[in-house]
């Protein structure tokens, strides 16, 4: 069953299917990029979709031939009268709007059909995996505009790697998806034509999961990732195994497990 969004969002085109969510960035004739409007209509779009319980997986797409170019000009001439004030308050929305997908409980995938440049690198990088076309390159622009990638920095150099990141946030450069795919920026390069189906072949692997059991992962991942091993962390993920041990859809998996039928969660459609 597909469902159309209910929300008329004006640069997003939203549809759920099969407990898959597709976000599609639909700016074409701008290459996608964003302004004030797309960074409030993809906030609640995520927080929607996230605590919605038929989604189990949201993919992030885009529409025309670039996935994402970055700011729109005319809202970059738009900022350049803007207060200190006022440029606090617009880059706290874009900020709020990356922290919303990277938190997003729900698995996020960037299908990315297109060149990433400047900001649209930050929206690649807060998803939990990103697949590109052979064809799509890659930049952080933003010094050849006298800017900075701040507001984005925490994901992309997470996604990226410190290293890499020197080298490319300093550089401008660009790099194409086989790079990405070298330094794990991206997970999986493929034909422009095998692109719907590598990720929705992606996509009905954690629909199959217990939807409990992935987001526990998801924010697992998130809580390990980078931190050191001390008592209090291992303290953590023991009581995380007992948790979610106890939980129902744990006790759910295992007994089905060893009954050899399904769980109820690919059994109550």
């Amino acid at each position: 069953m597909q469902k159309d969004s209910d929300k008329n969002y004006k640069s997003l085109l939203v549809k759920v299917e099969q407990h898959v969510a597709t976000v599609t960035l639909n700016r074409p004739e701008i290459r996608n990029a964003f302004n004030d409007e797309m960074i409030a209509e993809l906030t609640d779009a995520f927080s929607t979709l996230g605590a919605d319980d038929n989604v189990r997986v949201i993919v992030l797409a885009a529409a025309g031939k670039a996935f994402c170019a970055g700011a729109d000009l005319n809202w970059m001439r738009a900022m350049a009268d803007y207060s200190y004030e006022e440029n606090l308050a617009d880059a706290d929305k874009l900020a709020q709007m990356l922290k919303t997908i990277y938190e997003c409980p729900k698995p996020t995938v960037a299908a990315i059909q297109g060149d990433v440049y400047a900001g649209g690198m930050g929206l690649v990088a807060v998803c939990d995996v990103a697949i590109a076309v052979k064809i799509a390159n890659f930049c952080l622009s933003e010094v050849r505009l006298g800017l900075a990638p701040a507001t984005i920095s925490p994901y992309v150099i997470r996604a990226l790697g410190a290293r890499a990141s020197q080298r490319y946030v300093l550089s401008a450069e660009v790099f194409d998806a086989k790079k990405a795919r070298q330094l794990g920026f991206i997970h999986e390069r493929v034909s422009e034509e095998w692109l719907s189906d590598e990720v929705a072949a992606f996509c009905n692997k954690v629909v199959k999961n217990s939807p409990d059991a992935v987001k526990t992962c998801k924010q697992l991942l998130h809580d390990v990732a980078g931190a050191p091993i001390t008592d209090e962390l291992i303290a953590d993920t023991v009581k995380g195994i007992a948790d979610i041990r106890s939980s129902k859809q744990g006790k759910e998996g295992v007994q089905a497990f060893l009954q050899k039928r399904k769980p109820d969660w690919l059994t109550a459609d």
